[in-house]
């Protein structure tokens, strides 16, 4: 009876052997398509990340009307005045002489923007800077548009952002080009006794 048994027990061997490696060909085959899922996964997020990066780097904080885009990280270093202005606001329009005339002799490492108080499309700014005869780039408010300033509670209203890029003068009501000059020169003075 026990010959029997030997080959069945010869098989069952056999059989078991060859369940083992084909378990170790397919543990390996298995650690190696988690490997490759790993590196996919890895390569994936890498590609992401750096899609991500790219687009936040490329995004404009602000877009001018005329379609130049800048980011307050490029402006550090600059001393910004930024305008809030709208076509009802009489005080406005009688500033914005003063303001065309400053930004065609701009003092050093500065610029200067207007901004609408009213959102209006591309078209309907650049006619009412016709009209008005409006020379200061117009930031193009949207959405997106990132300001280092609240929205002002009334007209006109402007606004001087320091070199890294925070406010540091707010100056409600008309403005001259000469109060202008003499405002972003004595901030100057200041930062650079404080420097």
């Amino acid at each position: 009876m026990a010959n029997k048994f030997k080959p069945i027990q010869a098989a069952q061997a056999f059989n078991s052997k060859k369940d083992t490696k084909r378990n170790t060909k397919t543990g390996t085959k298995t650690k190696a398509f988690s490997v490759k899922a790993l590196g996919f996964v890895v390569v994936t997020l890498l590609a992401l990340g750096a899609g991500i990066f790219t687009y936040q780097s490329q995004r404009s904080d602000f877009e001018t009307v005329s379609g130049q885009g800048y980011q307050w990280s490029e402006l550090q270093g600059q001393w910004t005045v930024i305008n809030y202005f709208a076509p009802w606001c009489a005080p406005c329009l009688r500033e914005m002489p003063e303001l065309n005339a400053f930004s065609q002799n701009l003092p050093e490492d500065t610029l200067i923007f207007a901004i609408n108080y009213d959102r209006q499309t591309s078209t309907q700014i650049t006619e009412m800077a016709n009209k008005y005869t409006i020379e200061v780039p117009i930031i193009f408010a949207s959405e997106n548009t990132v300001l280092p300033m609240e929205k002002p509670p009334y007209l006109p209203a402007t606004f001087i952002v320091g070199p890294e890029g925070k406010v540091v003068d707010t100056i409600m009501g008309e403005v001259s080009e000469q109060e202008l000059r003499e405002r972003i020169q004595q901030l100057k003075t200041a930062a650079n006794k404080a420097a």
